[in-house]
């Protein structure tokens, strides 16, 4: 490579074969999933107004004053490249007017941006798949999305993953807790990391997640939501775990999972692998799979009514770290002509085979033999040779890559297509 060849941007990545099939069989699955609960697959902006972001995150969180790949327009307008979906969607759902469409259900996937240190599985343009549900206050909103969630994950054959769940409580029960925090955590404030220290004054329920060892040696007499949830907060939770059980979905409670903003409510939940996994060996310190809540003030937060909602998001990239590297996973034909005036003929019985379900592909350079090794190290099951037609032996001839039954079954599929009495065999 020459020195004057421009490099790619540090944090992004360049997904090329195995990976890249890992990452298709992830939003294929993801795909096939949605359609299975029936959410309606949408499309949204790559970039919105700065406000939208800086209203919904809030100013103080690290993703708006630290991470955002924010920039002015020749128009003088402050634009952000999307740093995740759930932000825009809302946005979405009140201007294009699909309030008349709820509760609504939701699904996307696609690039999202964050300028933070690159690490495992984490980049600062990187993707995700996404699924919400807006309109819906019941607590079956929450267990459908987790079903779903759970579902795509066993589909995906990602195990060794388990659901930790926890409520935050109604908005009284989380102003409740909140001052009990605040006064919990205001007494040792001296004692408190920098950073929590920070956070007592506007966000204090952050505390709890915090991995900070001046911070830890206090958690375990910290207040906790269970202390202060309302008898409709509690309810709700019941009723969610409740549904979980019957649909077969394991969870642990997680008490000290939070969601710092105002805006969440209810549930909050993340997937993580078990330890000593294999899914917890792959990931390393990154070892959330997938995550989310219920937002039921978000909507207020952009001028608009009050709306409930639920959703989560998951990284492709960290998912399709754990499904593993793929090969072409469909059996395949390699079309060889035996010489260069056959090519036009090739192609003919390429789109003759691909119209039947048949991926095929015909190789490009070198002799026949050549294509033939070709061939075979790009993953064909067989390999059909096209012979001039005059041949006394048959215009073709098809080879298998192996004996087994798939490649077989391959061959008899192209023989009854072409016609078996055209092969000389």
């Amino acid at each position: 490579m020459s020195k004057n060849t421009p490099k790619a941007i540090r944090g992004t990545q360049d997904i090329f074969g195995a990976q890249a099939e890992a990452f298709a069989v992830v939003v294929e699955t993801f795909e096939r999933v949605r359609r299975l609960y029936r959410f309606r697959r949408a499309e949204f902006p790559a970039f919105e107004r700065t406000e939208v972001f800086a209203r919904s995150l809030g100013e103080t969180t690290d993703v708006v004053s630290k991470e955002m790949y924010s920039f002015e327009d020749r128009g003088g307008e402050s634009l952000t490249l999307r740093p995740e979906f759930t932000a825009g969607i809302a946005r979405a759902f009140l201007t294009n007017g699909w309030q008349q469409h709820a509760p609504l259900k939701v699904a996307t996937h696609g690039p999202l941006f964050r300028y933070e240190r690159p690490q495992k599985g984490r980049y600062r343009q990187f993707h995700q798949i996404d699924a919400e549900i807006i309109g819906a206050a019941e607590p079956q909103a929450d267990v459908e999305l987790l079903a779903m969630a759970d579902q795509l994950l066993k589909e995906l054959g990602i195990g060794g993953v388990t659901l930790h769940l926890n409520t935050l409580g109604d908005a009284e029960s989380r102003e409740a807790w909140r001052a009990g925090l605040v006064d919990y955590f205001g007494k040792v404030k001296g004692d408190l990391s920098e950073d929590s220290q920070e956070r007592l004054g506007k966000n204090p329920l952050r505390i709890l997640d915090s991995k900070d060892p001046r911070d830890r040696a206090f958690l375990a007499d910290a207040p906790r939501i269970d202390d202060y949830l309302s008898d409709e907060a509690r309810g709700f939770f019941e009723a969610v775990t409740s549904g979980l059980d019957a649909a077969g979905v394991k969870w642990v409670r997680a008490e000290s999972l939070v969601r710092g903003l105002d805006y969440y409510r209810h549930s909050a939940f993340e997937f993580i692998p078990d330890e000593g996994s294999a899914a917890a060996e792959a990931l390393g310190a990154q070892s959330t799979v997938l995550g989310g809540g219920r937002y039921d003030g978000l909507m207020e937060s952009l001028g608009g009514p009050a709306t409930p909602a639920v959703g989560w998001a998951a990284g492709i990239e960290r998912l399709a770290m754990l499904v593993g590297e793929r090969d072409w996973n469909e059996p395949a034909v390699a079309i060889l002509p035996e010489s260069d005036d056959l090519e036009t003929r090739a192609a003919g019985i390429a789109a003759l085979l691909r119209a039947e379900g048949i991926p095929c592909w015909t190789a490009f350079r070198q002799n026949p033999k050549k294509r033939g090794i070709k061939a075979r190290t790009d993953g064909a099951n067989a390999s059909l040779f096209i012979k001039r037609s005059d041949d006394p032996n048959g215009e073709f001839k098809i080879t298998s890559a192996s004996e087994g039954p798939e490649e077989l079954e391959l061959s008899r599929r192209v023989m009854a297509i072409l016609g078996k009495d055209r092969f000389g065999l």
